[in-house]
């Protein structure tokens, strides 16, 4: 059986945080694809520097 995959916060390719690289590697996505979404995402709608900083206290790090 597959162990579930567990969101976490990037400690090797993080530019402020790690937020957007770990939410890149749990989706297995690029991070500047994430890091343009989540920008884009903040202008439209407003709430993405909140987000982030939740986000960056909630997610733990990356323990690998």
């Amino acid at each position: 059986m597959e162990t579930p995959k567990k969101l976490y916060k990037s400690t090797k390719n993080k530019i402020l945080g790690g937020v957007c690289a770990g939410i890149a590697d749990y989706l297995n996505m690029d991070p500047t694809i994430i890091r343009i979404l989540w920008v884009v995402l903040g202008f439209v709608y407003g709430f993405g520097v909140l987000a982030y900083i939740v986000a960056w206290l909630i997610m733990p790090d990356n323990p690998n």
